[in-house]
């Protein structure tokens, strides 16, 4: 039982990363709103690296950010953020291959393996407190932006990005604590699984000394002391 949930574990953390991966490009981390506008001409998406806009027909025009030092400090931080996650969770993936017990990777015993799924564990937890906090951290700024008042410059919504980072962030975390629990059985089962080796009584080997006695006692006596 414990084999399926880290391979469970091990599954739902790659689809994490996989779907962290597909978050950081994606294009609609904001989208412009239409709340309190009559009529609307076009439509503004943003995420961390540029921003497009959309016309009435349909055709959409993007441009980069020209400046990284320009950016808010927000983004610079969800940038690196994001980035940091994916590597952590790549290391994780590696790890997690290694460690698993139903892979046999250079003959490594149980207790290293256990090990291994904890620092695997470990990467995909921090994998997904980054992307969460990313994640999180950006919705903040806009929905601060969207309920100002003074604010005059384009409020946006939550874009479907976010959403998927989120789902994304939380696969990670949840794959984390499933490797976890099974690298801590995994350790346990090791010596139980050494008790339960057949036990092959050892064989003495005892020389037989009767037609020896008889021997001796028949030099001893002579043949007329059996009349």
């Amino acid at each position: 039982m414990s084999i399926a949930v880290e391979t469970f574990g091990f599954f739902m953390s790659a689809l994490g990363l996989l779907l962290l991966g597909v978050t950081l490009p994606n294009s609609y981390w904001r989208v412009s709103t239409v709340h309190g506008n009559v009529i609307t001409t076009n439509t503004l998406f943003e995420n961390l690296w540029y921003s497009c806009a959309t016309d009435s027909l349909g055709v959409s025009n993007c441009w980069e950010f020209p400046s990284m030092l320009a950016l808010s400090g927000y983004v610079q931080g969800c940038r690196a953020l994001m980035i940091t996650a994916i590597l952590l969770g790549f290391l994780g993936l590696f790890l997690g291959i290694v460690g698993l017990r139903c892979t046999n990777v250079g003959n490594i015993d149980l207790s290293r393996k256990a090990k291994m799924l904890a620092i695997a564990g470990s990467f995909h937890l921090l994998a997904g407190a980054c992307g969460m906090v990313a994640i999180s951290w950006y919705a903040v700024n806009i929905t601060t932006d969207f309920f100002n008042p003074l604010y005059a410059g384009t409020k946006y919504e939550l874009g479907p990005a976010l959403y998927l980072g989120w789902s994304a962030s939380l696969l990670s975390i949840l794959g984390s604590i499933c490797l976890f629990s099974t690298c801590c059985c995994a350790s346990k089962e090791e010596p139980a699984t050494r008790a339960k080796l057949p036990y092959k009584a050892s064989t003495v080997v005892i020389p037989r000394t009767t037609s020896d006695e008889s021997n001796i006692s028949f030099g001893k006596y002579g043949k007329n002391a059996y009349v």
